[in-house]
Parts: structure tokens; sequence; C-alpha cells
């Protein structure tokens, strides 16, 4: 899923703190604002992945008009995709048994085609 939300950049003592005002809990800091924004990208899938699989409701995004921060803060969108991530972090293998047509299975294994990466690669385009 996509999800784009605004990230509040509070600078400090040579930090940027940055945290997600609709996420409850997405906070963290950077050297450099370049820096806080990977780190708060990172920790944003993350929370999102986690809320999906949770079940949870995941909030609508508050308008930037409507977000509470300090003169000094930067705002800034901050877009995620929890099926790209999910992809990039949870690489572990899980076997699933499936059952097909036992002359296509012959075909398949004649001309040296992987099922399991065939059913994959359908998922994830179905998955995207």
């Amino acid at each position: 899923m996509h999800y784009t939300f605004t990230a509040v950049i509070t600078p400090e003592k040579g930090k940027y703190y940055i945290r997600v005002p609709d996420i409850p809990g997405c906070v963290t800091t950077g050297k450099d604002i370049e820096d806080a924004v990977a780190q708060i990208t990172d920790a944003l899938s993350g929370c999102l992945v986690v809320w999906e699989d949770q079940g949870l409701s995941i909030p609508e995004a508050t308008a930037q008009k409507d977000i509470s921060h300090n003169t000094a803060d930067v705002l800034t969108l901050i877009s995620v995709d929890t099926i790209a991530y999910r992809a990039q972090t949870d690489t572990r293998a899980v076997r699933k048994n499936v059952s097909i047509p036992a002359w296509m299975a012959n075909m398949a294994e004649r001309k040296g085609i992987n099922c399991s990466k065939v059913l994959q690669d359908a998922l994830a385009q179905r998955l995207s």
C-alpha cells in the first residue's frame, strides 16, 4: 500500500528531530535534514507494516495547514510503499503447497520452469 504523511522536522543542537504526528510513536533523529528524512521514511514504513499486520486502522493524513508546529520546524511529505518495504526487509522463504494439473507440472519440468519463481512473480505483480 502507498501512503503519504507529513513529517515535522525540528532542528536542535546539531541534530534534527523528526516525527509523523498522525502516527503516534513514529519519531527519530538525523544528523542533517537528508538523514532525518531517510530515517523517518524507514520508521514510518516499519510502523505502517506493523499496523497493517495487526489490522489497525491507518488514519487519513492531516492537511499540513492543520499540523501544530513551531516556527523553526520544517514540514515535509514522506511517501512510503509498504509492499516494497516488505520485499526489501522480509526475505524469509515460506513453504506453500499448491496444486496444479499433472500435465502442467510435467510440461513445466521439461521446459525447466521454476514453479515457485513463476508463482512469486505472479503474486508480486498482483500485489503491486
